[in-house]
């Protein structure tokens, strides 16, 4: 998947962080979720000065690593990463464990549903590990009328993205990343003729396959994909938009010195730079300066206390947890915490609990937040 890289050994899966392929670390055994031991129960740490988190398990589904809600529906939607979008009952709404590419950060990965209901959209990889962003007609109980929206060629089976999510403006964004291998070989980070390494910004449904919207940052801009909405992105994750503000927040997996949270406010035309692969968090990497690159406002390095590939989630807007409000959560995937930052002035933010493999989060229709992880299990972020 985005963060880590499964592949297979004897009957076991192996997982892999994202640090440069050189300084990985001996992979650690997961088991498949049928004969897993008890997953333990998230410690919750004193958060500021506010109040404590407890998250309450709902579900158990098989490595769930993305989470969608859909308009006038009470259900939860999660994807597996083996190739199912189920709902938190476990019930099975689209199969594609037989068509998904396996391990090596592949899979499914992503899903969003249209902001009517009335369709619902898939990222993940082929067997030959080529990514697609695929689209069916959904009333609720059957999905039909499938159709690939997009498709892009992965010279490398690592650094996929698959976040999907509409935006506030009813616009699809798309992450993919850049292409894989280590320090990004091809540039593709700072190309823009490729889709590679990006935010992409598509309106699904206004064309056939899709529209660019006449706003997109380089729709009339010659030798560039007119598809882009940002670039300068080694792994976009996941990120999330603030349902209270309509910033962006996303989660940029770093190579081997840092991690990174970019933020791009409601007001933004598009177009950030991010810097990737010219630099890495907001140190240099390699090759000349990058265009009008972007700060990230969130960096922390990798390995300290057993750091690897950062987690963006949401802006807290939810009412049951008042403290928490106006606080963006993230995490890390090998370390497992989640921290705590305001979102008016980001900074290294408070540790306030622990999910072991976090993969996820997700936002229900109230604001309410859950936490996902790879070895299964579905949190309701809840007061303590």
């Amino acid at each position: 998947m985005g963060l880590v890289r499964l592949v297979a050994a004897s009957t076991a899966l192996v997982l892999v962080t994202l640090t440069a392929c050189a300084q990985e670390p001996a992979p650690a055994p997961l088991d498949p979720v049928e004969s897993a031991a008890p997953t333990p129960e998230p410690t919750v740490t004193e958060p500021l000065e506010h109040g404590e988190l407890r998250f309450k398990q709902i579900a158990k589904l098989e490595q769930p690593v993305a989470f969608a809600v859909r308009k006038g529906d009470d259900r939860l939607y999660v994807a597996e990463q083996t190739g199912r979008l189920r709902t938190s009952g476990g019930d099975v709404v689209i199969d594609l464990s037989r068509e998904v590419s396996g391990g090596n950060e592949q899979g499914l990965l992503g899903v969003a549903f249209h902001p009517s209901g009335r369709w619902v959209y898939l990222d993940w990889t082929d067997a030959r590990g080529d990514t697609h962003v695929t689209e069916w007609a959904f009333d609720g109980s059957r999905a039909t009328a499938r159709r690939d929206v997009l498709t892009q060629d992965q010279p490398y089976p690592n650094h996929n993205g698959g976040q999907l999510a509409f935006g506030p403006d009813g616009h699809l964004y798309i992450a993919l990343g850049d292409g894989g291998s280590a320090g990004d070989p091809q540039g593709n980070g700072q190309d823009l003729t490729t889709l590679l390494g990006k935010i992409l910004r598509i309106d699904p449904r206004g064309g056939r396959p899709y529209k660019i919207p006449e706003d997109n940052p380089f729709a009339d801009k010659k030798g560039a994909k007119p598809e882009i909405w940002a670039y300068g992105l080694r792994n976009p994750w996941r990120f999330g938009f603030d349902r209270g503000t309509g910033d962006l927040w996303i989660g940029d997996v770093g190579q081997n010195a840092w991690e990174e949270v970019d933020h791009q406010p409601s007001g933004s035309r598009g177009g950030e730079n991010y810097g990737w692969n010219t630099r890495e968090g907001k140190s240099r990497f390699r090759g000349a300066k990058g265009r009008d690159m972007v700060d990230p406002v969130i960096t922390y390095p990798l390995e300290t206390g057993g750091n690897c590939s950062v987690i963006a989630g949401y802006v807290y807007r939810g009412e049951k947890i008042p403290w928490l409000r106006g606080r963006f959560l993230y995490g890390d995937f090998c370390a497992g915490w989640i921290k705590a930052a305001p979102a008016d002035g980001p900074t290294d933010g408070a540790e306030v609990g622990k999910v072991e493999q976090l993969s996820s989060f997700g936002e229900g229709h109230d604001g309410e937040l859950y936490a996902l992880s790879l070895r299964g299990p579905i949190y309701r972020i809840e007061p303590a």
